[in-house]
């Protein structure tokens, strides 16, 4: 669950990664964090695998569930994982990170996809 001084922080990290960069994807990620939590997105394991291909980096807006299997490697960003979900894809090899840690490996944006 997202505070409101950490959901601040994440806002202002986005904003400053835009006007860096200008790039569209971290202005349509602030506008999904600044909604409210009852209608953030929830998305499934299974929903992953079915539309994403090996080694890619992807953000989910909302909730990861751990619904479904996973068969490749992912780099994920989740505003909220579950446990479930979190072991699926450390189990295949992939990896979870922060919202601060993808804007640094990936600031321009490129080849980050926005799931959900």
């Amino acid at each position: 669950m997202l505070t409101n001084a950490l959901v601040d922080d994440i806002i202002w990290n986005l904003r400053k990664g835009f006007k860096k960069n200008k790039k569209a994807i971290w202005k349509a990620l602030e506008r999904e964090v600044t909604k409210s939590r009852t209608i953030r997105r929830e998305v499934n394991i299974s929903r992953l695998s079915a539309t994403t291909k090996n080694e890619e980096v992807v953000v989910v807006p909302g909730k990861l569930l751990g619904s479904g299997d996973m068969d490749h490697k992912l780099t994920v960003c989740a505003f909220s994982i579950s446990n479930a979900a979190f072991k699926k894809i450390k189990l295949v090899g992939g990896e979870v990170i922060t919202l601060n840690e993808l804007m640094d490996r990936h600031l321009d944006g490129k080849g980050v996809r926005i799931i959900g």
